[in-house]
């Protein structure tokens, strides 16, 4: 079998519907829109969420809370994935992105403290959790906040 000889299983494709050809088509003149009404016109119909005119359900649910817009995202690290530089290495922000570590840092690195750390680093970061500076202190190593 050639690939030019392949076809499709007999009866699993059907030819489409040929609308409004004709009266003996028998889908001619209305196109099976019948004769009036919102949907028989062009651009007819009601919108995907329309309930029929009962109150929409983003309309029923309770709205609760607050967003701010001016919310800052960072990229969080935890210490134990420091643990792959080599002792003495100064962790930047630049040097995580050309690990693979960080795809996309938003307003900056946040260094987290879950796990331990085993070597002694000089972090520089734009944000540090209390644990995470401890742990890094701990293990003879420096923080700076960017």
């Amino acid at each position: 079998m050639k690939l030019h000889e392949l076809k499709p299983a007999k009866g699993s494709r059907k030819s489409a519907k040929r609308k409004g050809l004709g009266l003996g088509s028998g889908l001619g003149k209305t196109a099976g829109r019948g004769h009036n009404g919102q949907n028989s016109r062009s651009g007819g119909g009601v919108r995907p969420t329309f309930e029929g005119g009962q109150m929409p359900l983003h309309q029923r649910i309770p709205k609760r809370g607050f967003t701010s817009k001016f919310k800052k995202q960072y990229a969080e690290i935890n210490i134990q994935d420091l643990n792959r530089f080599e002792e003495g290495t100064v962790v930047t922000p630049q040097l995580l992105q050309e690990a693979g570590m960080v795809k996309n840092m938003g307003e900056g690195i946040k260094i987290l403290g879950f796990g331990q750390l085993n070597t002694k680093l000089a972090v520089h970061a734009h944000r540090f959790s209390k644990g995470a500076e401890d742990k890094i202190k701990a293990a003879g190593g420096s923080v700076e906040v960017i």
